[in-house]
């Protein structure tokens, strides 16, 4: 059985509510064709409710027999997720 590409989704520097509808969206698009690796790398600053998502995300991935990693997460995306204390959350989403 051939294994489903993954599906690269680049988050943005500033994931805020004003960006929260447009990750959703791309990462609903991506989800619709396979595994999803999500970049992390140029994230500055995230709200809470960004993290919720990608924690929904990954559980809708899930349900849906797929997958959805983060990959080269910055130190800001690394702080926030221990500010809050999600980081056994999200321990077997975040790589690099």
């Amino acid at each position: 059985m051939a294994t489903m590409p993954q599906i690269p989704l680049a988050l943005p520097a500033v994931m805020d509510l004003d960006a929260l509808d447009g990750v959703r969206d791309g990462l609903l698009t991506a989800m619709e064709h396979g595994p999803v690796v999500v970049s992390g790398a140029a994230v500055e600053r995230i709200s809470t409710n960004g993290l919720l998502l990608l924690l929904s995300a990954a559980a809708t991935a899930r349900a849906g027999n797929s997958s959805l990693v983060i990959e080269a997460a910055s130190r800001p995306l690394h702080l926030a997720i221990e500010r809050l204390g999600f980081e056994r959350r999200f321990s077997d989403l975040v790589g690099g």
